[in-house]
């Protein structure tokens, strides 16, 4: 195997140092003026995945300086009285953010426990109202990984526009509003899935390519050409490691520039919902004066 060329590799966790320095700043400021930012993660269930998730979570809030609490309902508590659980944060005057740690068990609706959220205590962005706002490129909340990797593009100077990207996924959490992100900075854009057929002839085709499926080495080396930018959003952990979707040390043979799993995007997405929580308590301290 030929030695990688490391100069090609996107250094995800300085950046998000940079941006969790930044949060740290802000922070201080809003402690200035009595304003605490506080965030509460649901979590339902042991999950040890979602467990480990809501560990890095508090961990950053230590590093800048928010208030982390978890609420632990038992894997069994009901749809209806999960809604009143966020009914009382929503009120809470205390907690100027809400988390619920994806995924939920199969009996409660994802989407209708997300759009009982306040939109001004939604970190994650995926309220529909903060989702609309990003779909006709208002400054809000936006889902945090295609955030994240919009900063990492802006730290690596990475042109948007006029650029041809193409996003292989279309969750809420990364594939629609990262494809909205890149339109609203002039992009043309491909939104492709695993079930694309002949995939590979849009990939080839891509200057910017975002990749967040977590099927394990989706894009191959014949699948991009020369100098293109790859943003690899998935992760796929089994008994031999952790992977993205990207084979990275075939790929990073054609690439420009290129995440490297883990050590890429994950650590954008923590640190710009350090970013959020702050936004939101900035949001609610401003319509109470």
């Amino acid at each position: 195997m030929s030695e990688i060329d490391t100069s090609k590799i996107i250094d995800g966790k300085a950046v998000a140092a940079k941006v969790e320095a930044e949060a740290t700043a802000a922070v201080l400021k809003l402690k200035e003026k009595g304003i605490s930012p506080k965030l509460v993660t649901v979590l339902v269930g042991d999950n040890p995945a979602s467990q480990m998730y809501v560990r890095m979570k508090h961990k950053a809030c230590e590093r800048v300086g928010i208030l982390a609490e978890d609420s632990l309902p038992p894997v069994d508590i009901t749809e209806a009285e999960l809604l009143e659980l966020i009914r009382g944060l929503n009120e809470d005057d205390s907690v100027s953010s809400i988390l619920v740690q994806l995924p939920l068990p199969p009996h409660i609706n994802a989407q209708t426990i997300m759009n009982a959220i306040s939109p001004m205590k939604d970190p994650d962005g995926f309220h529909p109202f903060n989702m609309g706002n990003l779909m006709i490129n208002e400054e809000g909340l936006v889902p945090c990984t295609p955030k994240g990797i919009i900063r990492l593009m802006e730290e690596y100077n990475v042109e948007i526009k006029g650029k041809n990207a193409v996003v292989v996924g279309h969750s809420n959490i990364v594939g629609k509003p990262m494809a909205a992100m890149l339109l609203n900075r002039d992009a043309t854009v491909s939104v492709c899935h695993v079930f694309t057929k002949d995939l590979k002839m849009y990939t080839k085709e891509a200057d910017i390519l975002v990749v967040g499926t977590g099927v394990k080495h989706l894009i191959k080396e014949d699948m991009v050409k020369e100098g293109v930018a790859v943003f690899d959003a998935g992760i796929t952990t089994d008994s031999t490691g952790t992977y993205g979707d990207v084979d990275f040390e075939n790929v990073i043979k054609k690439a420009s520039l290129i995440t490297p799993v883990p050590g890429g995007v994950g650590p954008m997405t923590i640190a710009i919902l350090m970013q959020h929580v702050i936004k939101c308590a900035e949001m609610i301290a401003e319509t109470k004066k």
